[in-house]
């Protein structure tokens, strides 16, 4: 008995190929979609954990928080008489009649510390507009090592060298770092003319420990610390 031909043809496997193709293009967009994702996210991540950048674009007085230790604003400041990377010796009872900044820091391992030196020193002329005279940094490292650093950063500012915290404790900077007090923390003091202190910041100081402020919002401070000062003294 035969049997009819068959009318039916053979399936073909050419109708899958399309399909994979598809799959493959939407694998293709959807790792693209994740790929996107996690850059995104990684992005926002950096941004909000670099909360200092974000500041550094405003000149707001107040946007780095500080304590004000003793000795303070009113007071005499103790002396200073230390070496420096400069070669000079230090001595602030020479500078009567003159404003001195005196930046106290954390020392070699706190980069940020000299980065803040570094940019200090870009802004300077600002600083020379508030009437300050000279800027100093006093940290516990010994001289020489001092020396090699500020070569290395090419940092011309004096650098001074307090190894034994005879300056640091007299004006108790080193209560504001996160070292304990075996170093100095980050402290701005501004000497007047007359010998007293005009203005003064620890930065350094727990909850934040800040170990750099963008030079606009430090000069910020400044202005208007020196405003309140200028203001109370009339």
């Amino acid at each position: 008995m035969s049997t009819k031909p068959s009318n039916q043809r053979p399936k073909s496997n050419s109708g899958s190929r399309p399909k994979a193709s598809t799959t493959s293009r939407n694998r293709l967009v959807w790792t693209g979609v994740f790929i996107v994702a996690a850059v995104l996210g990684l992005l926002a991540v950096f941004l909000s954990s670099g909360g200092n950048d974000s500041k550094a674009a405003s000149s707001t007085a107040g946007a780095y928080k500080f304590q004000v230790g003793q000795p303070g604003p009113g007071q005499r400041a103790p002396q200073v008489r230390l070496a420096a990377t400069d070669g000079t010796t230090f001595d602030l009872a020479s500078l009567h009649g003159q404003k001195v900044l005196l930046y106290f820091q954390e020392g070699i391992g706190c980069q940020p510390c000299w980065d803040q030196i570094k940019d200090i020193e870009k802004t300077k002329t600002a600083f020379h507009g508030l009437g300050i005279d000279h800027i100093v940094s006093i940290t516990t490292n010994d001289l020489s090592a001092l020396r090699q650093k500020v070569s290395d950063e090419g940092i011309t500012l004096p650098v001074a060298s307090d190894p034994k915290l005879a300056v640091s404790r007299a004006y108790h900077a080193n209560q504001y770092g996160m070292m304990g007090d075996s170093t100095d923390g980050h402290s701005f003091v501004l000497v007047g003319p007359d010998g007293k202190i005009l203005w003064r910041a620890d930065y350094g100081g727990s909850p934040d420990f800040t170990m750099y402020v963008p030079p606009t919002n430090l000069i910020a401070d400044l202005q208007k610390g020196l405003g309140a000062s200028t203001t109370a003294g009339t």
